[in-house]
Formats: structure tokens, sequence, C-alpha cells
């Protein structure tokens, strides 16, 4: 059974997946959250396997939840997918980099809904390649220009963003926004030069939405060789996912074209 989290500021909204999730059978919801603290601590205290994430919350927004969560050694094993609108690039980007698993437009098709909440679930990134590409490239060093607000998360110019209310991190875990920008790129640069070429290569082709088996034709290797490249990219890079593996893709030039 795939125990879910919903983390939403609309009653509705929550009622109407849990409706949709619970009628699937092999998926449960053990909790609601109408804000992210609730969501952290619920988190915190269930630790579902998905948490279904609306970014636009009141007092802790689903951005910082996210970081939380993801920033939780207690919840390694949580995966966070973020819901959205089509126009809302900026904070999907932002949701990427604090460690969701991928992301949900709020208008999607029920069955797309329960395939997401299983392919997340089983540890594969939920990632569209045309969509994720043009949000992350977007927002990089490697697309349009931004600013780096104190978190380190790329932003398009425009109006400064209201601080989050702030919440405890978890004991042992990492406090909201993580390392300081400066260390936080430093490691990100080092994990890149320790890549090898092979798994340069690899993340490029992950970055462009290809499977493992997809990778091993292409490369003419074995799956499991595939794999492994893949793991140890992970590993240099302090990838949480493979959705974390293609924001750095973007974010340090490893991107094909």
């Amino acid at each position: 059974m795939i125990r879910v989290l919903l983390a939403d500021d609309q009653v509705l909204v929550r009622a109407g997946f849990r409706l949709l999730l619970e009628s699937a059978g092999d998926i449960a919801v053990i909790g609601e959250a109408a804000n992210g603290g609730v969501a952290v601590a619920l988190a915190r205290e269930h630790a579902p396997d998905v948490v279904l994430m609306d970014l636009h919350m009141p007092e802790v927004d689903g951005v910082t939840a996210t970081r939380l969560i993801a920033g939780d050694p207690a919840l390694s094993a949580t995966r966070v997918v973020v819901l959205t609108t089509f126009d809302d690039e900026e904070t999907v980007f932002a949701a990427l980099r604090a460690g969701a698993s991928g992301f949900l437009v709020k208008d999607v098709e029920p069955a797309e809904l329960l395939q997401a909440v299983r392919v997340v679930a089983r540890g594969d990134a939920l990632l569209s390649p045309s969509v994720t590409r043009a949000v992350i490239s977007a927002f990089t060093d490697n697309g349009r220009t931004g600013r780096t607000d104190p978190a380190g998360l790329a932003r398009a110019p425009g109006p400064p963003v209201a601080p989050a209310r702030p919440i405890a991190p978890a004991p042992g875990g990492a406090a909201p926004g993580g390392a300081a920008p400066g260390r936080r790129r430093g490691a990100g640069q080092r994990g890149v030069a320790a890549l090898t070429e092979r798994e340069r290569e690899v993340v490029a082709l992950v970055a462009a939405g290809l499977s493992n088996d997809e990778i091993a034709q292409q490369l003419v290797v074995s799956p499991l060789t595939a794999k492994t490249h893949v793991s140890r990219a992970m590993i240099k890079l302090s990838a949480r996912d493979r959705a974390q593996l293609v924001v750095f893709a973007y974010e340090y030039g490893l991107t094909k074209g």
C-alpha cells in the first residue's frame, strides 16, 4: 500500500484528491495538511511514501516544506511531488532545487495522478522532459539571467518574495535553506569535477528524459551498467533522485544541445 500525505490549503481540493486516490485500492491517504508547517509535522510523524504538495499555502509555503522534508535524514524514503499551474515556472524550479521528485499541474487527469503517485513511490522521478527542460533552463545560469535569493534559489527579475514563516529543522537534519549558497555551489562544482566522461554523458541522457534501458541502448552497454553509471553520478553530485540529477545537469552545463 502506498501511503500519501496531502498538503493543500483548499479543503475541496484535498477532498477530491483523497476520494480519487483511495478509490485506486493500492493507495491510502494517511493525513491532510492545510499549510507547509503542518505538512512537515505530519511527514515527520507518519513518514509517508509520497507527499502531494501545493506550492502556495499560508504561513509556510510548499517550497520551504519541501526543503525541510527532503533535508530530513529520517524522511530519506519520502518523495515530494509538487502541485502547480502552467504559469508558475519560477516556483516549480525552486521546489525542484529544494528536493521535489517532480511536479504535476493541478488539472491533471485522474489516471495520470494515480500513475504519478505510483511512479514516485517506486523511486523514479516524475519529469516530463520537454516541460522540465523549459522550467529548469529558464532559471539556471545556463538559461536567462536571474538573481539569487538568500536561500540560493535562482530568481527571475521581479518583486521580492515575502519570507516564509520559519519552522524548526529536524534534529540532526538540514536547517531551512540548507547550506550556504557559496558552500553548496562549491560542493556541486567538486561533484561535477569528479564525474568521469561516461558519467557526464549519462547525466546528459538522464536530463533528456531517457530511462536506464534507453541509456543502455544508446551507449551500447547493459542496463545494469547504465544503472551503475547513474547511481555513481547521483552519489558524486549528492543527488537525492533523478529529478535532482536533472537539475544539476542544467545548472552545471551537462546537457546536450
